[in-house]
């Protein structure tokens, strides 16, 4: 995944003339669902809005989505360090970028964009004025101040004081304001009259006679002694207003000091109404997150936090339920499937000259159809024929099953009964490995009127497989290396929310002489997982490796005088081994619980359809 972006999230990605920053652009991963998983999106940061298309070009069709980041919540993943989620209420997009870097950079463009978008952000107290701002401020300040106080008359009655020593404070300021005026006035005059006086005594003056003169004279001295007297100008008393001022003071002072007492007295029960309305406060603040929680658990249960995995929110109760609920659901889809076959089947009945049909499309027998061509076909199953490059890992598998699948664990302590039905025990030994299941299961069972033939022939081919087998999604005969070995890759149903599985195996079938003439000869089908370049893993699947083995043995009760072998005298002994390594991270507890379920219902169903294939059909030792 390539991560191309059209600019960064730094404060130089501002536009200087508008102050908001420019859009912002590049390729994400997003989660879209359980199926499709994490799919590449080009996603667009612009105007304070995050938008994703499915790619570039197709950006003039429109967008897929879109969230409008001024009340959402941007969360960095805790362990990947390359995903961040966007969530706006109950809308929640999971990202993950090319890388840490990639990521780090969306986190700050959003967040650049969020603090430009006009919610609390410093641009936006310059945008909406300063003085707007200090009128709220102040309105607010007043309005909780007067709530506050509504019990406070004892505080009122101070504050009324202040106003008023407040008026006489401003009068008096006022009243000595003119008096320094009228100071300042004087002594402008006293001067300008010296000057005059000074000019005349050094050029007698013509314009005015002496006593005019004098007069002037003695008026500038009177001038000069008068403005320290108090009773000249406009009969100020200054003494007075000096001794007012310092009385409203101390009295301004004085009044402080009751208002501080005051609401000293009044901290402690302000402060326990607080204690109680932030109390009040957080109580809901916690009941509104656990409610979102909730409400984005049930929401979002298929995102990728609810999937498997190492840091799955889902425990494993949870996990065990989802689980058994979609088994449960694909059993009663299973159920339904089963009886409209039936039904069909009642419908149009297999014409009765076409003995075994069903055996003759077996890729491995002769057009003829019949029956001795059939049985002919086992010589085809012998080892000298069968050739190709896994021969030698072929050969190893079955000398293995047929040393240690067919001896008895029922006294081994290392192995557990786990399910015992009629015939059928299924044994479990328990094994991990680095966290992983890798639980060896073995079952033995025991069907009538079928023979170890007819039972493997029916496992190993491929023709028949969709018929018995309900787990699977799809499959396909990858390569066919000799006539009786093929390697199959297969897609198993998806049950959420493990991951869904894939697996790649060669599957070989063999017939075993027995050495003994009194031993029956034994028919076995292995399964193996091998590698191939026509299917490799994806990220879509988890890879689930196996080996397993059905072994079945033919037994043979003589029938009564001359009457010919029917299958009522014979018994098929089966060993099925099984051991899987699944991958991946699902519970413990969950595989051991599945594998205890569904290993008794695979061996019941699909021995009932091979029973149901060969009823009066001729037998195929």
């Amino acid at each position: 995944m390539s991560e191309k972006s059209s600019s960064s999230g730094s404060d130089e990605d501002v536009d200087p003339e508008s102050g908001q920053p420019v859009e912002f652009g590049g390729v994400l991963s997003k989660w879209t669902n359980y199926i499709h998983g994490w799919q590449d999106r080009w996603v667009v940061l612009k105007n304070n809005t995050l938008s994703y298309y499915k790619s570039e070009d197709e950006r003039e069709y429109g967008c897929r989505g879109s969230l409008c980041l001024s009340k959402a919540v941007l969360t960095p993943h805790e362990f990947d360090e390359c995903r961040f989620d966007v969530s706006v209420n109950d809308s929640v997009w999971y990202l993950r970028a090319e890388d840490p870097e990639h990521r780090l950079q969306w986190i700050e463009s959003i967040e650049l964009h969020k603090a430009e978008s006009g919610y609390g952000s410093e641009t936006s107290l310059r945008r909406h004025g300063s003085m707007l701002s200090l009128t709220s401020a102040a309105s607010a300040l007043s309005s909780t101040s007067t709530s506050s106080f509504k019990k406070g008359h004892r505080l009122r009655e101070k504050l009324a004081e202040m106003e008023t020593f407040r008026d006489i404070l401003c009068r008096q300021v006022d009243t000595l304001q003119k008096y320094f005026d009228s100071c300042a006035d004087a002594v402008s005059k006293d001067e300008f009259q010296r000057d005059r006086k000074e000019d005349e005594d050094e050029f007698p003056s013509t314009t005015r006679s002496d006593g005019e003169h004098n007069h002037n004279n003695n008026g500038s001295k009177e001038k000069l002694s008068s403005p320290a007297s108090p009773k000249v100008i406009n009969g100020i008393d200054f003494k007075g207003e000096a001794i007012t001022f310092k009385a409203t003071t101390a009295g301004i002072l004085s009044t402080l000091s009751h208002c501080i007492e005051l609401m000293v007295k009044r901290e402690d029960s302000w402060q326990k109404r607080l204690d109680k309305e932030l109390e009040k406060r957080r109580r809901v603040e916690d009941a509104y997150k656990s409610a979102m929680n909730e409400l984005k658990k049930k929401s979002h249960y298929g995102g990728p936090d609810y999937e498997e995995g190492p840091n799955s929110l889902i425990n494993e109760d949870e996990f065990f339920d989802a689980v058994e609920a979609a088994l449960d659901r694909q059993d009663k889809i299973e159920e339904q499937c089963q009886s409209e076959k039936v039904r069909t089947h009642h419908l149009a009945q297999v014409p009765s000259s076409d003995v075994f049909s069903t055996i003759g499309t077996h890729r491995f027998v002769s057009k003829s159809r019949s029956h001795s061509s059939s049985l002919s076909s086992a010589e085809l199953f012998s080892a000298s024929d069968d050739v190709h490059r896994f021969s030698a890992q072929v050969e190893e598998m079955v000398q293995n099953h047929m040393t240690y699948s067919l001896q008895d664990v029922g006294g081994d302590a290392n192995w557990q009964l786990v399910i015992e039905e009629g015939e059928m025990k299924v044994y479990r030994r328990e094994v991990e490995e680095n966290g992983i299941v890798l639980d060896p299961l073995k079952a033995t069972h025991a069907v009538k009127g079928v023979t170890g033939h007819e039972v493997c022939h029916y496992f190993w081919d491929t023709d028949f497989r969709m018929d018995w087998e309900t787990t699977i999604e799809n499959f396909n005969v990858v390569e066919k290396l000799s006539e009786n070995a093929i390697i199959v890759y297969q897609t198993h149903k998806r049950v959420w929310p493990a991951s869904q599985r894939d697996v790649l195996y060669l599957s070989a079938i063999r017939k075993i002489v027995a050495t003994n003439e009194n031993d029956p000869d034994t028919w076995l089908v292995c399964n193996f997982s091998v590698e191939h370049d026509n299917a490799l893993p994806t990220n879509k699947c988890v890879r689930a490796k196996i080996n397993v083995a059905m072994i079945c043995q033919t037994l043979v009760s003589p029938p009564e005088g001359d009457k010919e072998i029917s299958r009522d005298n014979i018994l098929c002994k089966i060993t099925y081994v099984a051991n899987v390594n699944p991958g991946g991270w699902a519970p413990a507890s969950v595989l051991r619980a599945v594998a205890k379920r569904e290993y008794p219902k695979f061996l019941k169903r699909f021995t009932s359809y091979v029973q149901d294939k060969t009823i009066g059909k001729p037998i195929l030792f």
